[in-house]
Formats: C-alpha cells, sequence, structure tokens
C-alpha cells in the first residue's frame, strides 16, 4: 500500500470559518492493493459527523459515515470493500479501500459537518498504475558491438532507463518505441549499441518506474569472456570440420581396402578351382 501526504491545505466555510485540514491530496495504489485516503482537522472543532463520498460524473455518492452516536455505516455497494477508521473526536478520519480495480479510481470528498452549520471538505483522488517486471536482453551484434535492449508492461506507460556500470557511464543514443496493448497498458522498449568491451566485465542496468511509484530494477553482468565467444565458437566449429574430415578420409581407405582384401581372396580361389 502507497501513501503521499501533501502539505496542509487551508480551507474556509461560506460563512468565513477558517481552518487548517491535512489531506492526502494525490494517491497511488497498484492494482490489486490496498489505498489509503485520510483527512484530518488541525484545528479542533466540534464535528457532529464525518462522511465520504465518491465523485461520479452525475454527482457524488455516500461511500461511508461516521458519527459518535451511530459509530461507522459503509453503504452498501461498498460493504467489504471499504473500511473506515475515525479517532475519537472526528478530528481524523481515513478509508481504505481493498483489491482496488479501475473502478475505484477517481476522486473522493472528505466531508466535516461541524456545528454550527459550517462544513469543510476536500478532495482525494486515487490514480491506479501497473508496472510489470522488466525484461532485459543482451545479445551481440557483429565482432565489434553488443546490443542492449530493456522492456517493461505499465499503466501509465512507464519510463525505462539503461545505464551501463563502466565508469558509471550511460548508453549513448539510447532509442525508445512505445506499443499500446488493448489492455490499456503500454509496453517500454529502449535499446542501446555497445561498442565491444574488452579487458573487462561491464554491469548493465536497467530500471522502469510509473509516477513515483517504487522503481523496478534488473542488473546483468556481461563477462569479457562471452564478449570473445564468437572467436572460441568459430575455432570449437573449426577444429570438429578438421575431425570430420579426417575420419571421412580413414573411414573411406579402410572401405577400399577391405574391398581389395576380398577381391584378391576371390581371386585365388577361383584358381585354385580350375587347377
Amino acid at each position: 500500500m502507497l501513501r503521499f501526504e501533501a502539505s496542509p491545505v487551508k480551507l474556509s466555510s461560506p460563512a468565513g470559518l477558517t481552518a487548517l485540514k491535512r489531506t492526502e491530496q494525490d494517491v497511488i495504489a497498484a492494482v490489486g492493493d490496498e489505498a489509503c485516503l485520510s483527512c484530518q482537522l488541525l484545528q479542533s472543532k466540534d464535528v457532529v459527523q464525518v462522511t465520504w463520498q465518491k465523485v461520479l460524473p452525475e454527482g457524488v455518492k455516500n461511500v461511508a459515515t461516521y458519527t459518535q452516536r451511530f459509530g461507522k455505516r459503509v453503504t452498501s455497494g461498498f460493504q467489504g470493500k471499504v473500511e473506515t477508521f475515525t479517532v475519537v473526536g472526528l478530528q481524523n478520519s481515513s478509508i481504505v479501500i481493498r483489491n482496488v480495480t479501475e473502478e475505484d479510481e477517481g476522486c473522493y470528498l472528505c466531508l466535516f459537518n461541524i456545528d454550527p452549520g459550517d462544513d469543510l471538505n476536500a478532495t482525494t483522488c486515487l490514480q491506479l498504475y501497473e508496472l510489470h517486471e522488466p525484461v532485459l536482453h543482451v545479445r551481440e551484434s557483429g565482432s565489434e558491438e553488443t546490443v542492449v535492449s530493456c522492456s517493461a508492461t505499465g499503466r501509465p506507460a512507464p519510463t525505462v532507463t539503461l545505464t551501463v556500470l563502466r565508469d558509471n557511464v550511460h548508453f549513448p543514443g539510447n532509442s525508445s518505441v512505445s506499443v499500446n496493448n488493448t489492455n490499456g497498458t503500454v509496453t517500454v522498449t529502449s535499446t542501446a549499441v555497445l561498442t565491444r568491451l574488452h579487458h573487462m566485465d561491464t554491469e548493465v542496468r536497467c530500471a522502469v518506474r510509473v509516477l513515483s511509484a517504487p522503481q523496478k530494477e534488473e542488473v546483468r553482468m556481461i563477462p569479457n569472456f562471452k564478449l570473445m565467444s564468437s572467436v572460441y565458437l568459430t575455432g570449437s566449429h573449426e577444429d570438429s570440420g578438421t575431425e570430420i574430415t579426417r575420419f571421412t578420409i580413414i573411414t573411406t581407405l579402410s572401405v577400399v581396402l577391405v574391398v581389395c582384401c576380398v577381391a584378391a581372396a576371390v581371386l585365388l580361389i577361383r584358381r585354385h578351382m580350375n587347377r
């Protein structure tokens, strides 16, 4: 569960009442996680009721309420989905939305009903994100280049950063391609071409993130011997070819020798029978 707290917001009622209220103005959460929305009065007031509402295109819909007399009440459409927490005195209230989905995304109102008749409210907006693990590929291209690519899928479009930890230098000339998927996610692939790395191992790092959520990383070590593998591979193929050629020659000569021996034996037998 991710929580991001904004600075205190100064609100005033229509009657001119001024109070300080801290609220999480923007909250992000991963799909399937829990999201906590909270608000707090920093100046003590005589609060009669705290109400949470979901802002919809056609208006607002009550999510939950809390009063000293009746305690907490969650609207039928949100029961089992939303849990409310309000401290004694109704100065601090929060709701937890479980297993958040796209339907839960949007803005919510936190409304303090204050006696006598002055209300304070603030808006908290919930934004969902989705980010899968990055996929890092390393392949050789020609004799002097190594191609590195990293792909990540998320919503909204993730930021993909490739770095090479050889003297802490970034890959030059990164190219990035984005593909919109049918489920609303975006796959971003970043590719870089690295000149052949001689005399040292090199660490390649791929970092991906969306919004202000924690980033995900994959790290791959490119050993020096791997970059020279094509040389070894060519050498092994040449050795195998030589061995195959020798085997073929020896086999052919053996077959010819056997045929000659059989022919000579047959000829000797015929001569002996004729005598």
